[in-house]
């Protein structure tokens, strides 16, 4: 059996939500169908997956890895009708961050404190790569049940 860092299997669960989230936009029959929201629904599949996207790129990429990515919460939420292929952009440049810095960070570097306050808390490195995951992988979740709801 093989030994893997922790920001080693971190970089390949993110990059593997990304993935699946590409995978889920590609999914959706009709294009519009990922701006809808009813109900209770506060937030549509193009949203979360911009979101995702916004986050990792954020967080990994500007925050970690200083790329100079800015970021535009709120737009993540408000933007609609954005073309299928302009999300599936952006997460594409979010899986090509995650290899880039987490493949710069050793394990030592995780446990020292991520340099931004999460609701005013304060993570390790490595605390907060595995909330990051969680995070990914609890919006893929919604975008799947989403899709499923539309099209059953």
């Amino acid at each position: 059996m093989t030994t893997e860092s922790t920001v080693s299997s971190i970089s390949k669960l993110l990059s593997d939500g990304l993935q699946k989230t590409i995978a889920e936009v590609e999914l959706y029959k009709n294009e519009d169908a990922l701006w809808i929201k009813e109900g209770d629904i506060n937030n549509s599949a193009g949203n979360l997956a911009l979101h995702i996207a916004g986050a990792v790129n954020h967080f990994v990429g500007a925050v970690l890895g200083q790329n100079g990515f800015v970021r535009d919460r709120e737009k993540e939420f408000s933007l609609r009708g954005i073309a299928r292929e302009e999300i599936i952009s952006q997460l594409k440049k979010a899986m090509e961050v995650v290899p880039v810095v987490l493949g710069n960070l050793t394990d030592e570097d995780t446990f020292r404190e991520f340099p931004e306050k999460i609701g005013g808390n304060v993570f390790s490195v490595n605390l907060f790569l595995i909330k990051l995951v969680g995070h990914v992988n609890y919006h893929l979740g919604q975008i799947n049940y989403h899709r499923r709801l539309l099209q059953s």
